[in-house]
């Protein structure tokens, strides 16, 4: 039956499996809430639209479905554009619909008004288009998914025209079988088995995109040791002898990657934040797995280049590998040593952070999902923690926007209802986006929220005295954290040791709603 194309574009989306989405309502997008309940789709509230972009970042994270956000025309926009930027750093699908002004050449000063609104939203997404009839409204949601399936994974805008939202739109079209991505097989990995076969040392770099349960098997079988990026911890499982954890930016780890006579990088652009040095130190053969060409043809300059996805590389990898002779030229010894040397630079690097990270991973079940903020904490524990699960640990790590760990968190705790989910963030990033605290209240979720409360900007600090300049702007008063906290109807702890910490925590997953748990340095103390 013919409905407003806005509500016809809810139930598309029901169609192709959304059943959540996040966003705020106004005069200019509300024919999109038209036939949001009719679809069957549940909406969530954010308090703002960078919060409902971080939520839906968080839900995808989460669940490897695109998150939806549905904005208004200009500030609606403009305000999820941070998510979407951090979105397309880390490769989240993310479909953000927006409504948008009929013409903006010939009126001036409307509400919401902006020059090139399409445009702005260009500069951080994968694409930005506006849809001027139902027809096209339908076909750039179908070509968003399809992309989402067969390429790198990146926020895409649509914007509507207020007057077509509003138009009576005949239903769109049902789901079309979707794309098939090219996956590797057995001939495809020929030239990295015939490496795999003469090297004495090989290694393996897995980052995002590795997805695979098959690398522990692989990598055993191949006696081959590993290194993951901070996206593609947990890659290995727990405790593998041969890996040598998410120490990747180490200046030592380079060392390491030098003494192997064959490197294999599975799903990593092995950007500036993956390495936080300009070369990734090899001296013997490189080969790159990915799905992006650019990232196949950068200054790393691979021997050999494949661009399939890293689940499929495994598989075909797998599949071909029994004749493979195992190499033998990494000891766990050596390993265990290096590890255990970086640790000791971290921790001397951020003082009295280890000690409470320890705390925290005995107190959190092995399944747990963290969402991070800019924050030491979250830096000290990308290198120290680890993972047991793959994708388990959700940063912003590329873009690195500050606000992200609470409102990323509720989109995954609403993903991940009855398994356990947990926050961390920093005092100063908490402000950006605290307000999201009534979201999770509302929902009922219980999220611990670990507050690391060092009163400053501590990590801009050190950087200031580092670079001989007089710390400045780098300390913002506080509110009462714990009475903001109750104000918004969530429950709150302010430990005084790691045992109380701990015990504050377990209960937390359980609790009729979220928890702030404020941690300051002095709870060692």
């Amino acid at each position: 039956m013919k409905r407003p194309l806005g509500a016809q574009i809810s139930h598309m989306l029901r169609d192709r499996g959304v059943d959540v989405i996040f966003g705020i309502p106004g005069v200019h997008n509300q024919e999109m809430y038209r036939g949001i309940e009719e679809a069957g789709i549940t909406h969530v509230l954010a308090r703002h639209e960078q919060g409902a972009g971080f939520m839906a970042d968080g839900y995808a994270r989460a669940t490897g479905k695109p998150g939806v956000a549905y904005v208004i025309t200009g500030p609606g926009l403009c305000n999820i554009m941070t998510p979407m930027g951090q979105g397309y750093s880390d490769s989240v699908p993310i479909l953000v619909l927006s409504s948008c002004l009929d013409e903006t050449e010939a009126s001036k000063g409307q509400l919401h008004q902006m020059k090139d609104q399409r445009g702005a939203a260009g500069t951080v997404a994968d694409w930005s288009v506006q849809a001027n009839s139902a027809q096209a409204a339908y076909g750039l949601v179908e070509r968003a998914f399809e992309e989402f399936e067969l390429s790198r994974p990146r926020p895409k805008h649509i914007q509507v025209p207020i007057k077509q939202l509003q138009a009576e739109a005949d239903p769109a079209p049902f789901p079309n079988q979707p794309g098939l991505r090219t996956k590797a097989a057995p001939p495809d990995v020929a030239p990295v088995l015939s490496m795999l076969n003469i090297a004495r040392r090989p290694l393996f770099i897995l980052g995002g995109g590795a997805r695979s349960n098959l690398w522990r098997q692989i990598m055993t079988q191949l006696g081959a040791a590993c290194f993951t990026t901070y996206a593609g911890r947990g890659m290995a499982g727990l405790n593998y002898a041969l890996d040598f954890g998410s120490y990747l930016p180490r200046p030592g780890s380079a060392e390491v990657i030098d003494s192997a006579d064959l490197v294999v990088v599975v799903g990593s652009e092995l950007g500036e934040v993956d390495l936080w040095r300009d070369d990734l130190g090899h001296s013997g053969n490189l080969v790159r797995v990915d799905l992006d060409p650019a990232v196949l043809s950068d200054r790393h300059r691979a021997a050999v280049k494949l661009q399939v996805d890293g689940e499929s590389f495994a598989h075909a990898l797998w599949a071909a590998i029994d004749h493979v002779k195992p190499a033998t030229g990494w000891t766990e010894d050596e390993v265990a040593q290096a590890r255990a040397k970086w640790r000791v630079e971290v921790d001397a690097e951020r003082p009295g952070i280890v000690p409470v990270l320890d705390a925290l991973r005995e107190a959190m079940p092995a399944e747990t999902m963290i969402y991070s903020d800019m924050t030491q904490l979250a830096y000290v524990g990308k290198e120290v923690w680890d993972m047991t699960f793959p994708y388990h640990w959700h940063h912003p790590t590329g873009f690195g926007t500050l606000g992200y760990a609470l409102p990323a968190g509720i989109g995954g705790a609403v993903a991940r209802r009855g398994k356990p989910t947990a926050v961390m963030a920093g005092d100063y990033g908490f402000h950006y986006t605290m307000a999201e605290l009534g979201v999770a209240v509302e929902l009922g979720l219980p999220l611990p929220i670990i507050l690391w409360d060092n009163a400053k900007l501590k990590e801009i600090e050190d950087s200031m005295v580092r670079g001989q300049i007089a710390p400045n702007a780098v300390v913002a008063r506080n509110p009462d954290f714990c009475k903001l906290a109750e104000a918004f109807g969530a429950l709150s702890a302010n430990p005084s040791s790691l045992e109380e910490m701990q015990q504050t925590v377990r209960g937390a997953f359980s609790a009729p709603g979220p928890t702030l748990i404020r941690v300051t340095p002095d709870i060692l103390t």
